[in-house]
């Protein structure tokens, strides 16, 4: 089984970063989108501004956390599962908050 956990920090983002119903859906696109299935759904926003957004799936997760005064977000794709590439997810996201740049980083794991 592969064990794929891609992070990615989204800079410069244009899209709204403080509405947790549209980033919820954003994210549920995303894990569809990979053929994963979502579990379970967690938002949370601060106070004043930022929100954080966990899909648990059944091959583990999705995460965002954002600042939105810095344009900045910070998205984890955490995927056990042969089919599924955190990739098709990333690429959702990016094409929703159309960032400037963004750093990425893919950890490979392994279960022996």
């Amino acid at each position: 089984m592969k064990i794929r956990e891609l992070i990615v920090d989204l800079y410069g983002c244009v899209a709204d970063l403080n509405n947790s119903s549209w980033l919820t859906s954003v994210l549920e696109s995303a894990a569809k989108e990979m053929g994963s299935t979502i579990v379970k759904t967690v938002s949370h926003n601060y106070s004043p501004i930022g929100i954080t957004v966990i899909l648990l799936l059944a091959e583990t997760h999705i995460s965002i956390h954002t600042w939105p005064q810095y344009k900045y977000a910070a998205l984890d794709v955490f995927i056990c599962s042969d089919e599924a590439d955190p990739e098709t997810a990333w690429n959702v996201v990016k094409a929703a908050l159309k960032p400037a740049s963004s750093k990425t980083r893919e950890i490979h794991r392994q279960v022996t």
